[in-house]
This record gives C-alpha cells, structure tokens and sequence, in this order.
C-alpha cells in the first residue's frame, strides 16, 4: 500500500513539473544605443508578473500560459515601449526591446495629476517632477532643500530661533498647499511645521508637484497646489552608504568658527527571485550646529539632530493583486537661541522641539482586467513632540503635543465607453493635544525662617484640544476628443472640527470642489493645457504659528474669532508646452499663467500687548478677498549627451482687495518674483560639474523688534534681492563591482544673505528672509552597486 502511494505520488510530481515545464516563457535583452540596460523592468501589461535584467540587460518571464500578452519595457530615464505577443504551449519567445532616451522626463509616469497612474506628456496638468538626480546635484540632503528647484515653488525660513520654515507655491503661503505622502494626506499641520526638513532626500523616490487648485482630488487645503512625496520602492537588489560634511559660514564676516553640518544616509533593497516580494530599508543621520551670523551670542539656524529608518515592502498575490507596506520613524530634536550647553530655562531665549514621528501605510492593489483596478489603503502618522518656547530663564514654557492623523478609504478605476473613470472615498481623521507643562512656582514657595519649605507645582494647562474629520467622496472622468482631452472631476467633503475646550469654537460644514481640465495637441511638438478649479482650506483651532514669536519681546497667541468662515478659492491656470529636439538638442519650454481668487481669506487681527507682552492673534475672513496671479516661466535645454540646463521663474503678484494690517494690501514675505536654475555638465568620463542659482526678488518684511519706530505697532521693511550661486564637482570609479563617488562644492558663493537680523534677547526672530544658508562648503563620499 505504502509503495503504491509513494509510486503514485512520484508520477503525479514528475507529470505536474512535465507540464509545467511545457509552459511557454520570453526570453530578451533590453539595449539602448547597443548599451545594455540593466536593471530595467519587463512586465506582462496589468498584472504582477515579470523580470528584472541583469548587468547583460537579459531577462527572462517564465510559465506564463498560452495567449496574447503585451508585454512593456521599462526604466527611469528611458521612453517605455509595448510589444504585443501570442504565446503558444511549450515555446520560448525571444523578445528584444531598443529603448529610446527620454531626455525631457516627457514619458514619465506620475501618479499626482488624476490619482492614477499616467504618462506625463498625456496628464491634463502640468506635472513636475523633483527627482533623486536633481537632489544630488543641488546638494540637497533633505526634502526642503530640494523643493527651491522647482517652478512656482520658494522655501523660506520664518523663526531665527527654532528653524520653523515652509513652502510657497504660486505666491500663496505653506497651509495652502496640500503635502502628500505616497498620495495621502496624513501630513497634519503639525508635521508640516518643521517636516519639510524632517524628511531626509535619500527616501524619497521622486516628488510630483501639480500647481493650482487640487481639492477636487484630494480634499482640504490644495488651493496653491500639491507636493506628493512618493517613497522608494525596491525594484532591485541593491546597497548605498553615503556621508557628507559641511561647513556653514565660511569666510563670512562676524563669524570665527563656521557651523559643521554632517549627515550620514544609507539605503538597500532585496527582492526575491520571483519578483514577487521585495523590501527596501533606508536610514538617515545628521548632526548640525547651531549657527550664529552676527556675533550676538545668538543661533540664525538651529542647532538639529535627526535620525531617521525607514522601510518599504510589497508583496505580490497571483498575477493581479499587490499589498505595499510602508514604515517610517523620525527623532529629530532642535533648538535655537543661545547658551546651548545649558538646560532650556537657563538660556537667555531658547525654542526646542523633539520630535517623534511615526508614520506606517498599507496599501493593496487588485486588477480585475485591463481597465478595473481596486485600491484600498490606510495611511497613519503619529507625533510626540517636546517643546519649549521661552525667555530669560522661564520655568513656564516647557510643552507637550500629540497629533494622530488617519487616513482610509477605495479607490477604483475603470473604463466605460471610451473613457476612464475614477471614484472612491477616503476619511481623514486627526486628534490634537497641546498643552503647557506645570512647573515649581518658586515666587510662591512656602518660607519659614528663611529657609524654604515647599514649592507649590502649578497645573498642566491645555492650549489647544482639537478632534478633526472629514469624509470625502471623489469622481472624476476622462476621455479624448481626436486632439482633445478632457477631465471632469468633483469632490464632495464634509468637515466636522471640535474644540474640547471651548465648544463655542467647533465648525462643520460641507465643500463641493469641481475640476474642469483640457488639454489639446495642437501638433506633436506643442501642447496647449487649460483648468479650472475650486478649492478650500476649513477653520482650525490649534495653529503652529503661536510659537514663531514667543521668545523676546513678544509672545504670541493664535485664535479663531467666532464667526470665522471656511476659505475658498476660484483657480484658474493656463499653458503653452513646446518640445522638440533639434538633431542632438532637445529643448523644452512652458509658458503657464494663473490666476487664483480667495474668498474669505483668513487674515489676523492683533491686540495690544497685556501687562506680560503677551499679543492675541485672532483669525478672521478678510473682507473683500484676495488674489493672486502670475507667470511661471520653464527651461529644459539639453544641447549634448554630456550638458543639461533647467530653469523656472516666477514673475506674481499677491494682494487683498483690502488693506490689512499695516494698512497694506501686499502679501508679506512674498516677492513679486523668483527663480532657479541648474546645469550639470559631464566633461569627461566620471566627472561630473554642477552649477546652481537661486533668485529671490525683494519683498514686505514686517519687524518688531527693539529697533522698529513703534516697538508695540512694529513696522513694515522692504529687503533687498539675492542671487545665491554654487558649485558642486563629482567623480567617480570603480573599486571591484562598486562604484564610489567623491563630492565637494559650495553653496551661496558669494555670500548673498540677510547682513540686518535683529539682535540680543529682545530681538524679532520672525524677521528673518532670503537664502536659508550663507557660504557653505561641504564635501562627500558614497559607496554603491548602482550604475553611474
């Protein structure tokens, strides 16, 4: 009986692996220019099945079924290319594929302007792209360093204390933008207070930036527009270990001892044989000091610590189903001000935050055919933060705050005549706590014979409680026109906002957000692009801002007066996209003009300072409204194999229907133009020289320091402009099958930055403007298994 088992078992083994082996199977190389690519991907079109080439650009697909495939060729930097193929039982099919260079980025996929994934040039919005290379060229080590090298976009510094910095997009401050993560918006308000230098550029995959209004995609506050960080995904096995040091404020005058910057990055990647499972790990460190420009005994930028891991998995299930999981922790701790050697009260001014920030993500993709996808997904960040915000040795300003932010929600898409679909739902929760720590109140101790007894602890003191929700149901439809093509797109949110201490304070309400996109190819080489959109930003009762100006002279506090209203926004954006290559030149240039009309604006109005100097900041809407218009300028010239030259300007204007304070209609700290450009030249084999200038026009600065005319109504200064230049060289060889790579440059060559910040303990740290660095002088080393 036993051996009759064993006999059949063994037949039915040897039969099952005889069929499988009969199953046909591709076999290729993928070249470009007779050079082998490796690493790049082919893949069976809507499923999870393919391969990898090795360093011969071979692949191979095995045990597919018989049928018709079509089968697509893929890597960064290339044109993607589909061939259809029918497989019969038991053949092996050899199929080449002969990539085409994408100089100009116009085939890339994104995934920004529709919540799906789409080729750029056929996007019905303007889509830029910030990837790995731009990062590296620019020097950039974390997420707001390399966001100054995109058009429409302009990072600036806001606190000399504690480094609090934010983006502005189209003229419009950084709560008008929506910041994505992986296409979710868990980055609560908190976060983007300090998170655009929270996130390290060695984990970030690519950054898609749309500009003008998005809340019809993706809900509250893309009004300016949306940044979607999207973070690496493994597609190879792979390592890199890079360190890099910098000196801030070399040969600048004042300065006797420049600030050291050092950061320490890692990033690896394992994926199965199968391709069907695969997992990326990342790590960043840096240790940066505390810089003082002006010799006051007082730090311009922050003293700053971060540790970051991070890790990204999939897991592929049958031809059609992909779960991605995604995990990230930040520990970053900073602090500005002076007498760093000392505990936060013992300083004369001291603003210091310790950040713990987690964040995890599940999402899973299920292809039912060709046209219908299933996306569900759960996104969550979690923040722990310590602060202190005080002065001339405080006991009082030591603080707490916790924010969780949840993300869930489907997504599917599908085709129904000639067109494609979307629609879905998400629902975005977050629970706020701020408060004030309790501290020993020694001008009430309790003394008896000139000896002190005891000493009374004052009580926690919550600041801001605040639970937030919206729910969000999303549609949008595409379909073509002969040269047209047309996206409608609407979104239905309903907010609900409580304050747990004041319930006078909660605000609910429902927004309806249309989008209206074209796109026309008037020939193969131009492209006229045209939308509008609506767009709002909801009341919030806890706002970081409070903290900007807590130190010094004065202290403020942010709150909502009661009868504020919902923002809303009116976008409208215009484009010309011309491309073409001239024999070996290619060039590429846009022309995008836009408009945005804001309807009840929020805007501050300011009490007199109390007997403690302390200022109420209440929100309100703005009467008249406000707008902003512009023209964003875009460059793409590569003239050889070995020179590439990109560059964005700005040309804007900001303003409120009516005055505001200081009875002045400008937008502060908003220049009516700015710009960027790059150019990286290859001259020889390995070596590498970058170029990098930044422009930032002159603009409204308002001062309140000691200085000022009225030290308590403060006054309005204009700055100058800047033009910061650097330099970066690269070389690179081999050492067995790695490749290192050895780096210096500088940035800011000559210099150009702020020469009147305030000074001593009563100094404004808001007045603060231009480049975010003076000369720097860094140097590098990466060792890796990638390609150069």
């Amino acid at each position: 009986m036993m051996k009759s088992l064993a006999l059949t078992t063994t037949i039915i083994l040897f039969f099952t692996q005889f069929l499988w082996s009969q199953n046909p199977s591709i076999i290729g190389k993928i070249t470009s220019n007779k050079d082998n690519l490796s690493y790049a991907t082919a893949s069976v079109k809507n499923t999870n099945i393919g391969a990898i080439t090795n360093d011969e650009g071979l692949y191979e697909i095995k045990n597919l079924h018989p049928g018709t495939y079509t089968i697509v060729a893929r890597i960064a930097g290339f044109k993607p290319q589909e061939k259809e193929i029918e497989l019969k039982q038991g053949q092996t099919l050899t199929l080449d594929f002969q990539l085409e260079e994408d100089i100009l980025g116009l085939e890339e996929i994104v995934i920004t302007a529709n919540r799906s994934r789409i080729n750029r040039r056929k996007a019905t919005t303007i889509v830029n792209v910030i990837n790995p290379e731009i990062f590296q060229t620019t020097q950039s080590v974390t997420l707001g360093e390399g966001l100054s090298f995109c058009s429409g976009l302009r990072m600036e510094n806001n606190c000399q204390n504690c480094g609090f910095s934010q983006v502005r997009m189209n003229g419009l401050e950084g709560p008008y933008s929506q910041i994505l993560i992986n296409s979710r918006p868990i980055f609560s308000g908190l976060a983007g207070v300090y998170g655009l230098e929270l996130i390290p550029s060695n984990m970030i995959k690519k950054v898609e930036v749309i500009r003008g209004g998005g809340s019809a995609l993706y809900g509250n506050n893309a009004i300016a527009g949306t940044i979607n960080l999207i973070v690496e995904e493994p597609i190879q096995n792979s390592y890199e270990i890079g360190y890099a040091n910098s000196l801030i404020g070399v040969g600048v005058d004042n300065v006797d001892d420049p600030a050291t910057d050092y950061n320490l990055q890692f990033n690896t990647s394992l994926i199965s044989d199968n391709n069907k499972s695969a997992l990326a790990l990342y790590g960043f460190h840096r240790n940066r000091k505390p810089f003082d420009a002006n010799d006051d005994s007082f730090s311009e930028i922050s003293k700053l610590k971060n540790s970051t891991l991070g890790a990204k998995l999939f897991q592929k299930f049958g031809t059609k189903g992909k779960l991605s999981l995604d995990f990230f922790h930040v520990n970053e701790e900073r602090r500005g001000g002076d007498k760093f050697e000392l505990p936060n009260h013992e300083a004369g001014i001291s603003e210091a935050v310790e950040h713990h920030l987690t964040t995890v993500a599940a999402n899973y993709d299920q292809y039912y055919s060709e046209n219908d996808l299933l996306s569900v997904f759960a996104s969550g960040q979690y923040i722990n933060r310590d602060s202190y915000y005080g002065a001339e040795q405080s006991l009082s300003d030591y603080g707490n705050t916790k924010d969780k932010t949840l993300n869930i929600g489907v997504q599917y898409n599908t085709k129904i005549s000639k067109g494609d679909i979307i629609f879905g739902f998400e629902n975005t929760s977050s629970h706020l706590k701020d408060m004030k720590l309790g501290y020993p109140d020694y001008d009430n101790a309790v003394i008896e014979d000139g000896e002190i007894v005891s000493i009374p602890h004052t009580d926690n003191i919550i600041v801001s409680h605040q639970k937030m929700n919206t729910l969000g149901l999303f549609s949008q439809y595409e379909f073509s026109l002969n040269k047209l093509k047309l996206t409608l797109g609407a979104r239905f949110d309903h907010y609900d906002i409580q304050d747990e201490e004041h319930d006078s304070s909660d605000k609910s309400g429902n927004v309806f957000s249309p989008r209206i996109n074209m796109l026309y190819d008037i020939n193969n080489k131009l492209q006229a692009r045209l939308s509008y959109s609506q767009g709002y930003r909801s009341p919030q009762i806890f706002d970081e801002d409070l903290h900007i100006e807590t130190s010094g002279s004065r202290q403020v506090i942010h709150r909502n007066s009661d009868d504020l209203e919902q923002e809303t926004s009116n976008s409208i954006m215009a484009s010309l996209d011309y491309n073409h290559n001239f024999g070996d030149v290619n060039l590429g240039f846009l022309v995008e003009a836009f408009y945005t009309k804001l309807t009840d604006p929020f805007a501050n109005e300011f009490s007199d300072p109390d007997e403690n100097g302390v200022i109420i900041y209440t929100r309100v809407n703005a009467e008249g409204g406000a707008e902003v218009s512009g023209v964003n300028l875009e460059l793409t010239l590569v003239p050889s194999p070995t020179l590439s030259i990109t560059g964005g300007f700005t040309i804007q204007k900001s303003e409120y229907d009516e005055a505001q304070e200081f009875n002045e209609k400008s937008f502060f700290r908003t220049p009516d133009n700015y710009g960027f450009l790059t150019l990286d030249w290859d001259p020889k084999e390995n070596w590498e020289l970058a170029f990098t200038a930044n422009y930032t026009g002159k603009m409204l600065v308002p001062y309140f320091g000691v200085d000022a005319a009225d030290t308590e109504e403060g006054e309005l200064r204009k700055s100058d402009s800047f033009l910061d230049l650097g330099t970066k060289i690269s070389y690179r060889f081999k050492i067995n099958d790695s490749n290192l790579e050895l780096s210096t440059g500088i940035k800011n060559i000559f210099n150009s930055y702020q020469d009147d910040f305030d000074t001593g303990i009563n100094r404004d740290p808001a007045y603060i403007y231009g480049p975010l660095n003076p000369r720097t002088i860094y140097a590098g080393i990466k060792l890796s298994n990638l390609g150069f």
